[in-house]
Parts: structure tokens; C-alpha cells; sequence
């Protein structure tokens, strides 16, 4: 039976020396588990191609795995092995340019160098954006310092994948609990928090026709829109927004179903946000591709609502 056609795009490799960097979360699993992943994220030609053509995917687009160079002290290193990072993404994607595609790679503790690596990737690299793990040392990306590289993104009219990382400082409800403060639960906290920092900092008000995309559901903020209208509403603490924040999860911020594979929590997603603003990806290799391409074909939406989600928004969002 053929499958649906697919376009994934939170899909994650790594370059030689950026390992070290992942140890932050690889600590915790399991050696043989370790070398699983390893194997997959060093490999562009075989495994991963594979294991594409077998679920129906037909392009994805490449992101270094977290967190990179965002946790690099030293910014002339961080903006050189960022580059470094890019132009060795692009030379694997040339080997395979209708199946590949890349996210840049950035340092963002210097949001104007930043703005101008990503201005780099999207024109001379063909770059579809770029992938962020979160904060950069504890900085956000609602600071004001931050407006040259939104405006430079908006100018460049490609979206910016906010992807988790673990929090600056752990919070003490997490104190006992070192299973919760990562993948299973904190990371989403995190990264919800960060986009919501966003969304009440005014940076898409500034820069309306920035998009956002948030992973693994996007981070359960879908199922929390009405309740962000009712209580900002009562609690704005002096902050003025150009619409109802419910208004922004959906338009600015779009999601993904990376790491999510239930097709109740997909029907609600699709019927809080409409299905143009839902989009199929992975996470690879962390998740199964079999699975995840079993999930959507047999999720319980509509066969247009499929075709959008798997296919039609991510031509459209990336061009392609």
C-alpha cells in the first residue's frame, strides 16, 4: 500500500565535535541506547534515507541536535563552530538536495552576528530557517536585544524552530525528581514559557509576520488558549497586547506532532488551531519514524486535514 506522502522537519544530525555538547542529556541513557543514536544522527546516506522511503517521507529538513553551541561561554568559538556547523550541513545536504534540507545553526549570544549567519544559510546555503535550542545561557528571546534578529528573520521570511533545552536554573518543585526535569516533562515547560515570553513580550506585535514553530504538540499551549484569554485578561499587569494571546497560537506560532503520537491529542490540536497551522515531523532519531508515520495515516482527522498536516503546510511554510 503506498503511504501518504510525508515532509518532517525537526529531524536531527550531528557534526563532528558538537557530541561533547549533547552529554548534557546523553548522561542519562543507557550506553547501548547511547551508540543507537549516535549511529543516526552521524549518518545522512543510508539509515536515515531508509528508513524515509519506508514510512513515506519524502524530504526533511536537518537540525544540529541540542543544544550546540547555545551552551558554548565563548562567543568567538560559538560563532565559529556555528558557521563551521552550517557549511558541513549544507555539503552532506548536496549529496541528497531533494531528499535534505537544513536549519541553520546559530550562536545567538550575539543576536546581530546571528541575524547575519542565518541571512548567510537562507541565501547562499539554501537554508529553510533555523532551529534554536531555547534560551542561550539563560537569555531569552524577548529581550529588545533580540529585535535585530527577529526583524532580520522577518525580512527573511523564514520561520525559527524554538526547540527545548534544559532550564537556566531547576526549579525547586523539580528538586527529587531529576525524571522529570528533562524530555518527560520540563523541557516542554520550558519551551512553552520561553514562546509565551514571546507572545506577551510583544515580539509578534513588532514583527507581525514572524513564525514560531513549537514541537511535540507545541508544547501543550494549543489546549491552554482560552484560559490564556480569560486570565490575561484579569491579570494583564500593565501589559497591552494588539490581540487576544489565543490569537497568536496559531498564526505566529505553529506546532508540530514530533514526539506526540495520539491521535486524540492531534484532532485536538487541529480543532483548537485549525489544521493549517498543525505540521507532521518526528523527531529523528529520538522517535520512531515507522511509528510516527503510522500514527498520522491513521489519525482522527479528515483525509484534507491529513493532507495539510503531512504535506501542504510545510510546502507552502518552506517553499518548496
Amino acid at each position: 500500500m503506498a503511504r501518504i506522502p510525508k515532509i518532517a522537519f525537526e529531524e536531527h544530525y550531528t557534526a563532528p565535535g558538537f557530541a561533547d555538547y549533547s552529554k548534557a542529556f546523553t548522561q542519562h541513557i543507557s550506553p547501548e541506547l547511547a551508540a543507537y543514536l549516535g549511529q543516526r544522527l552521524n549518518d545522512f546516506d543510508e539509515l536515515r534515507i531508509q528508513e524515509m522511503d519506508a514510512a513515506g517521507v519524502e524530504y526533511v529538513i536537518l537540525s544540529q541536535t541540542g543544544p550546540g553551541v547555545q551552551a558554548e561561554p565563548d562567543l568567538q568559538q560559538a560563532l565559529r563552530l556555528a558557521a563551521q556547523n552550517n557549511d558541513f550541513l549544507a555539503q552532506r545536504i548536496a549529496a541528497h538536495p531533494t531528499r535534505l534540507g537544513g536549519f541553520a545553526h546559530l550562536a545567538m549570544q550575539d543576536p546581530a552576528k546571528a541575524a547575519d549567519e542565518l541571512e548567510r544559510t537562507v541565501k547562499q546555503l539554501g537554508f529553510k530557517g533555523a532551529l534554536v535550542n531555547g534560551h542561550t545561557r539563560g537569555v531569552y528571546y524577548d529581550d529588545r536585544a533580540y529585535d535585530v534578529f527577529w526583524e532580520r528573520l522577518q525580512a527573511l521570511d523564514v520561520p525559527l524552530y524554538l526547540h527545548p533545552i534544559d532550564p537556566f536554573t531547576v526549579p525547586h518543585v523539580y528538586g527529587g525528581h531529576p525524571e522529570i526535569v528533562g524530555a518527560c516533562w520540563g523541557w516542554g515547560v520550558e519551551t512553552a514559557s520561553h514562546a509565551l515570553r514571546l507572545l506577551f513580550g510583544g515580539v509578534f506585535d513588532r514583527f507581525p509576520r514572524v513564525k514560531v514553530i513549537l514541537g511535540h504538540m507545541g508544547e501543550g499551549l494549543p489546549f491552554q488558549r482560552w484560559r490564556f484569554d480569560s486570565r490575561f485578561a484579569v491579570y494583564p499587569h500593565g501589559v497591552t497586547l494588539q490581540r487576544k494571546p489565543s490569537e497568536y497560537i496559531g498564526s505566529n506560532i505553529v506546532i508540530t506532532t514530533s514526539g506526540v503520537c495520539s491521535g486524540a491529542t492531534v484532532a485536538g490540536a487541529v480543532a483548537e488551531m485549525g489544521a493549517e497551522a498543525v505540521l507532521f515531523s518526528i523527531d529523528y532519531p529520538y522517535e520512531s519514524t515507522a511509528l510516527a508515520a503510522e500514527f498520522i495515516e491513521s489519525a482522527p482527522i479528515s483525509e484534507e486535514a491529513r493532507r495539510l498536516v503531512c504535506y501542504d503546510n510545510a510546502k507552502r511554510l518552506f517553499k518548496l
